[in-house]
């Protein structure tokens, strides 16, 4: 699903328009329906995960690749059909990070992110805590940061590497290098996302601290 790492993405199609009315009415709409599926998707890869066969690993992949599917498709049908809403633009940051850290906890805590790839994984994770404050700050000022190219780049990287790495074991009977390359990505995706999280950093900073040159 965001800076576009999975969530930023879905928050530019969810401008919000029409007020409370709107907000009653878009409740139950398709883009607010496939951002509640994506919460509910959570435990379901976490528990498919966790089942000790092939076919478990696969599952959780492909329910992880549903979700980054359904992030794009709730913040484009809001757009086309006019159902944007405060639900949605709320709840839609909320199940991206939870189903990107959910997804990070688990590959960690089964040995597949382990060292040093461990590092990208934090750096991914903080990097989330970050932005979501920055956001909240830079929204109570009516501050918007545009979602850049290389934001929604290092956003599908991201989760490419995680749908790799989801696969795993599974994956390197397939493609022996299934899990090396997923992790190969992840580092990546670190980098970039210290690159595109020192953009909000500093657009918050330039708001701090307006006539500083």
């Amino acid at each position: 699903m965001s800076d576009h790492d999975m969530s930023e993405q879905g928050l530019a199609g969810r401008g919000v328009p029409g007020g409370h009315n709107a907000d009653r009415r878009h409740y139950s709409s398709l883009p607010n329906i496939l951002t509640y599926g994506r919460i509910v998707a959570v435990p379901a890869m976490v528990a498919c995960f966790f089942i000790e066969a092939d076919w478990g690993r696969w599952l959780a992949m492909w329910i992880f690749i549903a979700a980054g599917v359904s992030d794009f498709l709730d913040g484009y049908l809001a757009r086309a059909w006019q159902q944007q809403s405060k639900l949605g633009q709320m709840l839609d940051p909320i199940a991206d990070k939870l189903i990107v850290a959910a997804a990070l906890l688990m590959l960690a805590a089964n040995g597949t992110i382990a060292g040093w790839s461990l590092w990208a994984g934090v750096i991914i994770l903080s990097r989330e805590i970050l932005v979501s404050g920055l956001r909240e700050f830079l929204g109570g000022l009516s501050v918007s940061v545009p979602v850049t190219n290389l934001a929604k780049w290092k956003t599908v990287v991201q989760m490419v590497a995680i749908g790799f790495l989801l696969a795993g074991p599974a994956g390197d009977k397939v493609w022996s290098y299934t899990t090396n390359f997923g992790l190969t990505l992840l580092w990546i995706a670190a980098i970039l996302t210290l690159y595109t999280g020192y953009d909000y950093l500093r657009a918050t900073l330039r708001h701090l601290m307006p006539d500083e040159k």
